[in-house]
């Protein structure tokens, strides 16, 4: 009996040392681009969490989250208050994306959560490792209305945001030490 137990613990723990834990690192960044009526426009998701699980040398998790109040563009607060309204930053404070898969060690699948509607989505990723650091760079684009969005408006609605964003990611993870 003992030594069906030592057995147990010994495979128990080698599966635990086989899995690495990674943060994100501040080099991050996730930007979300659009166009509106008036012009193109850009903003930075300036509080990006995540973090990644690595299993016998292949990414297997990835968690992230984005708080809705951290986002905004150079031009103007006005603009930033719109658009963490549409977002319904008070109700929702957070977008996260949880993925579920890695497909082709390329292809992110997971949920991904906006203005508190949950849609399964796949993104488009060159994931590379390097130096105990792995890099997710991809963009995907996003519409709307599939999160139940309206688009914002200024100007009594002579200007109104585009449908469509576009999300670039470029995430940098680093080993987290023990």
């Amino acid at each position: 009996m003992k030594q069906l137990l030592v057995f147990f613990l010994s495979v128990f723990s080698s599966l635990a040392l086989a899995q690495d834990s990674y943060t994100l690192s501040a080099e991050s960044e996730l930007t979300i681009d659009g166009t509106s009526t008036a012009q193109s426009w850009a903003v930075t998701a300036n509080e990006i969490k995540s973090n990644l699980m690595v299993q016998d040398g292949l990414v297997s998790t990835i968690n992230l989250e984005v708080v809705v109040a951290s986002i905004s563009s150079n031009r103007s607060l006005t603009m930033d208050k719109k658009m963490h309204a549409a977002l319904k930053s008070k109700a929702y404070p957070k977008v996260s994306f949880i993925v579920l898969q890695i497909e082709q060690e390329a292809v992110l699948k997971g949920i991904l959560s906006i203005a508190g509607v949950e849609k399964s989505v796949a993104f488009n990723a060159e994931i590379t490792f390097q130096n105990d650091t792995w890099k997710i760079k991809g963009e995907k684009k996003i519409m709307l209305k599939d999160f139940e969005i309206e688009p914002p408006s200024a100007m009594f609605g002579q200007i109104v945001v585009g449908g469509e964003v576009s999300v670039k990611f470029d995430l940098v993870f680093e080993l987290r030490k023990k």
